[in-house]
């Protein structure tokens, strides 16, 4: 008899998720807690791991395919769950013996069961002796492997490669299968260098798709269709639903931020901070928190169904960032209450994270304000659009040697430009204008914090 098991709720209101890759097969023993699948939400890449220890019946979707929450995801054979008739000494059929529970584990947010036994080993482990190498065919079939070794490959047990979400997503992309390339690098991490070298030697057309021949025109068209899934359809979403449900006003501030350069490039000198990352984006996230504490209008959220504008008395501080699955919004807790020194970890540590694909569904929610810096692209300003339940958002234009009046005489001087944008049934005209000019100040003269403390 199988067990199904269906897809959790996976935190934060999401409805679905499309299955990355599946890193068990059918026919394969499940330890408890192993690492059944990577999903993607609309907001995060998550590893599904097993509520159950026995064998894989079926898979009931397959990679790529969408599954609602609820709906079946796998298939187990339980060991117990139904225990064959004894003939007893009488040469009677005895009852059936109680069958024990399966050993099941904590589902969302999930997390080892109490007596749950240890989990397979992360590092692949190579057979010994003098036996011939062979392929774990029950892995391989479990992922992607459009490109076949060239040449033997030695058996790979445990449950799965070492790499990191966005390794997994490029092999995925050219049809390389991380079983094959961890046998090949050993016991370290799969980079993304090991899966462009397996690729080139295997097949460098696949390696190098720019080289390939153009395909052939359809109909006398070229065209690419790529589906509107995870994070780019959940971001599309969001901002339809902002742009035409708050009504969006921005307005611009340049300002000279000569002196906050300096003072950054002072504190990189210091070899007590020689372990933290400081920059701009750092001093603006700490002017925006010191801002908001004047200006309280901009953390704020419009509350259509109670009829309220709800005031937050903290700031969750949300930084845009530029990922492989797309754009996404991870948040600082509570980053008011963080030094120059706090912020500047919590932001390093949030950029690290949503470039690893590891940002979770519950970091991406929950924002009260929102930074995106355009200056890393070379921008110098932009309208950009609120996150659906925040009231601003400031856009970081690029800092640029400009001529500038300084002190009556024209020098060339560090200017940069701020775009702020601010839902106006929460915000007015006046108080936008005393926010950016807050942090326009404190931008311009860093000194100013001390008075706004």
């Amino acid at each position: 008899m199988s067990t199904d098991f269906r897809l959790p709720d996976l935190g934060e209101g999401l409805t679905e998720a499309e299955i990355v890759q599946w890193l068990v097969a059918p026919g394969e023993t499940v330890a408890l807690n192993q690492t059944l699948a990577e999903v993607e939400t609309a907001k995060a890449i998550v590893e599904l791991p097993s509520p159950y220890e026995g064998v894989v019946a079926a898979l009931h979707a397959g990679a790529g395919d969408t599954v609602a929450v609820g709906a079946p995801l796998i298939a187990f054979d339980l060991e117990g769950e139904e225990t064959p008739e004894t003939p007893s000494d009488e040469g009677t059929a005895a009852a059936p013996a109680a069958a024990e529970p399966a050993t099941q584990a904590n589902l969302v947010g999930y997390g080892a069961a109490p007596t749950s036994g240890s989990r397979p080993a992360r590092r692949a482990r190579r057979s010994g002796g003098t036996e011939t190498p062979s392929v774990d065919t029950a892995v391989l079939e479990a992922a992607p492997h459009d490109v076949l070794p060239t040449g033997p490959v030695e058996t790979v047990q445990g449950e799965r490669p070492r790499s990191t979400p966005p390794v997994r997503a490029h092999a995925k992309r050219l049809g390389v299968d991380l079983v094959l390339v961890a046998a090949e690098v050993g016991d370290r991490p799969i980079t993304r260098a090991d899966v462009d070298a397996y690729a080139e030697r295997v097949s460098p057309a696949v390696a190098h798709p720019e080289k390939a021949a153009a395909p052939a025109a359809v109909d006398g068209e070229r065209e690419t269709r790529i589906p509107i899934r995870g994070v780019r359809k959940h971001t599309a979403e969001a901002m339809v639903a902002s742009a035409f449900t708050a009504p969006h006003v921005t307005c611009f501030h340049t300002v000279d931020v000569t002196e906050t350069m300096e003072l950054i490039a002072s504190l990189r000198e210091d070899r007590a901070l020689s372990g933290h990352r400081i920059g701009p984006l750092v001093v603006i996230a700490k002017a925006v928190c010191l801002a908001l504490g004047r200006t309280p209008g901009l953390n704020a959220r419009w509350d259509a169904e109670a009829g309220e504008i709800v005031q937050h008395h903290y700031v969750d501080l949300g930084i845009a960032a530029a990922t492989e699955r797309g754009l996404i919004v991870p948040n600082i807790r509570d980053a008011d209450r963080m030094s120059l020194i706090g912020l500047a970890d919590a932001l390093t540590a949030l950029t690290e994270t949503a470039r690893s694909g590891r940002t979770s569904p519950s970091d991406l929610a929950g924002g009260t304000f929102s930074i995106t810096n355009i200056g890393v692209f070379g921008i110098d300003a932009g309208t950009p659009i609120l996150p659906p339940g925040q009231s601003g958002i400031l856009a970081v234009g690029a800092v640029r040697p400009q001529p500038w009046v300084h002190r009556g005489e024209l020098a060339v001087r560090q200017v940069m430009t701020l775009s702020l944008s601010f839902d106006h049934r929460v915000v007015d005209g006046a108080e936008g204008a005393r926010f950016l000019k807050d942090v326009a100040d404190i931008l311009q003269q860093p000194g100013r914090a001390i008075l706004m403390a």
